[in-house]
């Protein structure tokens, strides 16, 4: 206890003679430190939250600004656009982009079914389309060309009818012939390369005839992963020949749907590919 008391007595002698108030001194320091604490601490926190925004940032730009819907009414595929803020995207976001606003592909969760339609709308961002697709299972891709606002395509699952069916699943087999045939018409697919990577180009004889031009061009080509994730539409490299170019940035199968219009009718010539 006496020593306690020369302690203090001697902490206090040297408060009073240095001017110093050890209660302001003691609590000053606490201060500091949480200071410097709470500033590494807002600082790890901005950082992080800096580097989750520029991720997040980096993601944006690669995806979606619109958010498409779609569901089946009335025998009819209607498909709604929004912005993240859930006003609605309109024609008038929208560049018309080889003669149409919107192309909807449609194909069967096995790739077996392929549909290459052109809703319309009647109301702000809603777009509506008949179709005479069996009831099953679905992915959808609204393909559009909004003016202002950053867009991917992604699948979209539907199901149609009441019983919705489910398509078999079934693992894609590359084709060893690349000669199709699709009612009196005979195409062959050429490419000059089937590895990832590289710059591709899909070259189709058309067996002499010559086609018509099929929505602003004289022919379109849909590309699918086997599991129908990954979308590619191509449109020829020039506007007289029926070569397309494109990449494939993994390896895997592919299923490759080619439109041409031979006397005012549409045909689809589909191809399995594996990429190396």
């Amino acid at each position: 206890f006496v020593y306690l008391l020369v302690v203090m007595g001697a902490y206090y002698a040297y408060a009073s003679f240095t001017g110093v108030n050890p209660e302001d001194s003691s609590h000053s320091a606490a201060n500091t430190n949480h200071s410097t604490n709470a500033e590494h601490s807002d600082d790890g926190e901005e950082t992080g939250h800096e580097a989750e925004h520029s991720e997040h940032g980096t993601s944006t730009t690669e995806n979606s600004e619109v958010v498409p819907m779609v569901h089946e009414e009335n025998e009819e595929l209607v498909i709604t656009l929004k912005d993240h803020q859930g006003n609605p995207v309109t024609e008038s976001d929208i560049e018309v982009n080889h003669e149409k606003l919107m192309h909807l592909i449609v194909v069967s969760t096995d790739l077996k079914e392929y549909k290459h339609l052109h809703p319309e709308s009647n109301e702000p961002g809603v777009f509506k389309v008949s179709h005479s697709l069996e009831d099953g299972e679905y992915k959808a891709f609204v393909d559009i060309k909004p003016k202002d606002l950053t867009y991917k395509v992604e699948p979209i699952n539907i199901k149609l009818g009441s019983q919705h069916d489910e398509h078999e699943q079934r693992t894609l087999q590359p084709d060893v012939n690349l000669v199709k045939q699709v009612g009196n018409h005979q195409v062959e697919m050429k490419p000059s390369s089937l590895k990832a990577n590289e710059e591709i180009q899909l070259k189709f004889d058309l067996n002499g005839e010559i086609p018509e031009q099929h929505l602003g061009a004289l022919g379109h080509v849909v590309i699918l992963d086997e599991h129908a994730e990954n979308y590619i539409h191509v449109h020829p490299l020039h506007g007289d020949e029926p070569i397309f170019e494109t990449q494939f940035t993994k390896p895997g199968i592919y299923k490759i749907w080619a439109e041409f219009k031979f006397n005012g009718e549409v045909f689809v010539f589909p191809y399995v590919v594996k990429i190396e």
